[in-house]
């Protein structure tokens, strides 16, 4: 079930990544780690340096894929966006939280793609 999930997670990103580009995105890093935690997207969006999650799903049957993001998530999550601000330097941008929700159909190859700029804050 773990390799299922890994995997369905690997191909929301790479389409995550994809659909941000086109709609203007810089993407800096992909899977940023660090002992606090992982941010799956760091991009610019204009002047705001944005940290997003990234959840992918087959369907809603546990709900939306944005509920996934619950507030233990968000707290690794900012704590991580904050290491990588001090790691890179990066003090004088804006910076939010934006959530992808990718919802991949059955039926056929086109995934449901939602992306929520500033979904959270602290």
């Amino acid at each position: 079930m773990y390799s299922f999930n890994k995997d369905i997670g690997s191909l929301g990103e790479d389409v995550a990544e994809n659909y941000l580009k086109e709609n203007g995105y810089i993407i800096l890093e992909r899977n940023f780690r660090c002992k606090t935690g992982e941010v799956d997207i760091i991009g610019k969006d204009g002047s705001y340096l944005c940290f997003i999650e990234v959840k992918s799903r087959y369907d809603k049957l546990y709900g939306n894929p944005c509920e996934a993001v619950n507030y233990p998530k968000r707290i690794k999550i900012y704590r991580t966006a904050n290491m990588y601000i001090i790691k890179k330097k990066l003090f004088k941008f804006n910076f939010r939280f934006d959530v992808i929700e990718i919802i991949f159909n059955t039926y056929n190859n086109i995934p449901s793609i939602k992306l929520i700029k500033d979904a959270f804050q602290i």
